[in-house]
């Protein structure tokens, strides 16, 4: 895969589609890599005739790790937000945010139909609010608005994501991988155990990377409530969310969609935290239905 210098550090990324399409970037959540996007989708949002982009964010996966850069605890993190104050982080989601307009700068491309899922949702949010004039239009997918008095996560699917594998071995990090993509997926959609962990084992050999999952953990907490900033948002918006969503759960699209004006919101029984193959086809049919509407080829 090819990897460019975005934002002053090395993005690793790859495209799907004719690049004389419409350019739609895609960006993934917390500790997941640009494959956590299934190929069936990726490949499908070609089909339905994108110039399809995603890549690594920063810290996982292949593109730039910040090595011996410390985060603070979440639990002091957390605590000391909620009394109003803001902890020291390696980077904040703005950063991340910049990161993915430069992936666009270096392809050469000066606007594009953006859709992220979980913190790729907020950083997403981010790139509309602080780089509008670049985006076509924004889809937010299973995300959140950041506000704290909102649901929060089930513990059972919190726990497993947050609580590092116990070693390195790739045993452990494919039964760490598996436990992980259990405790967030569909009730509505389980996948065949047996492609899961296929799945999770090309995964794991692609790359692995616990310590930045923590760093990213820390730029979602620095970066709090957006609610206000969701005001500013000019792009056309689409939310989807699963309504049974363990890790972040419905009411957080409702909020998302409810601060940005005009957005659309479409919520789905039995979807989860995952991206299910037998959604996939309604997906990319939100996806490509809003990206149309808002710029038409």
């Amino acid at each position: 895969m090819p990897r460019v210098t975005a934002n002053s550090i090395e993005l690793e990324y790859d495209t799907h589609g004719d690049p004389a399409n419409p350019p739609l970037l895609l960006v993934m959540g917390l500790g997941a890599q640009m494959t956590l996007w299934p190929i069936e989708l990726v490949q499908g949002l070609a089909r339905r005739g994108f110039h399809v982009i995603r890549y690594d964010n920063r810290d996982i996966g292949l593109s730039h790790k910040f090595e011996g850069a410390k985060a603070p605890g979440m639990v002091r993190q957390m605590l000391l937000a909620r009394l109003g104050f803001r902890s020291r982080v390696p980077y904040t989601l703005s950063d991340m945010a910049a990161d993915g307009m430069g992936l666009l700068d270096a392809l050469g491309i000066e606007r594009a139909h953006v859709v992220g899922a979980s913190m790729g949702g907020m950083i997403a949010q981010l790139m509309a609010v602080e780089h509008g004039h670049r985006l076509h239009s924004l889809t937010s997918i299973f995300s959140t608005t950041g506000n704290r008095k909102l649901p929060q996560a089930d513990r059972k699917a919190i726990e497993p994501l947050t609580t590092p594998p116990p070693s390195m071995e790739e045993a452990d990090l494919v039964a760490h991988g598996m436990r992980v993509s259990t405790a967030i997926g569909s009730p509505g959609y389980r996948p065949d155990p047996e492609a899961q962990r296929q799945r999770v084992i090309e995964n794991v050999r692609r790359s692995v990377y616990p310590q930045g999952l923590q760093r990213q953990l820390a730029a979602i907490i620095h970066d709090g409530d957006r609610t206000e900033r969701l005001k500013r948002v000019k792009a056309p918006t689409l939310v989807l969310h699963g309504e049974d969503d363990p890790l972040v759960k419905v009411e957080g699209g409702r909020a998302t969609a409810a601060a940005i004006s005009g957005a659309k919101l479409k919520t789905f029984p039995g979807w989860g935290h995952d991206l299910p193959l037998e959604l996939v086809d309604t997906i990319a049919d939100a996806i490509a239905e809003h990206a149309r509407a808002a710029h038409p080829a």
